[in-house]
């Protein structure tokens, strides 16, 4: 019902900033929140950040300070801006969709922290 494209990856020298974000499609009313993941390469996939449909937002203590989740509801996207990005920070994000019963899911897009 809900479709996710990811974008805004690429390359960032260490301390630097990138804003991802995520367009979402089809019955978006059905959305009750978004969520940011990332993957690392040989990690699991982790949870990054939650913005609600009231607004609320949460995060991972390892981006707290940094990141920011911010959804903006006539353009029906989310965001999530990145800043003094870290080597560690290198990861396939993962923009998700919380919807009664189970989740939607995006292709990913490529962060890589490096100078």
């Amino acid at each position: 019902q809900v479709q996710l494209v990811e974008s805004g990856g690429g390359l960032v020298q260490p301390g630097g900033s990138l804003r991802l974000s995520c367009a979402a499609s089809g019955i978006i009313r059905a959305i009750n929140a978004m969520d940011w993941y990332r993957q690392a390469p040989g990690k699991q996939r982790d949870w990054v950040a939650t913005i609600t449909s009231g607004g609320s937002t949460n995060y991972a203590d390892s981006v707290k300070g940094r990141f920011t989740i911010s959804r903006d509801n006539a353009g029906s996207t989310v965001y999530l801006q990145m800043n003094s990005l870290k080597p560690e920070d290198t990861a396939v994000y993962y923009c998700s969709a919380v919807l009664l019963g189970y989740r939607a899911w995006g292709q990913g897009t490529q962060v890589t922290v490096s100078s």
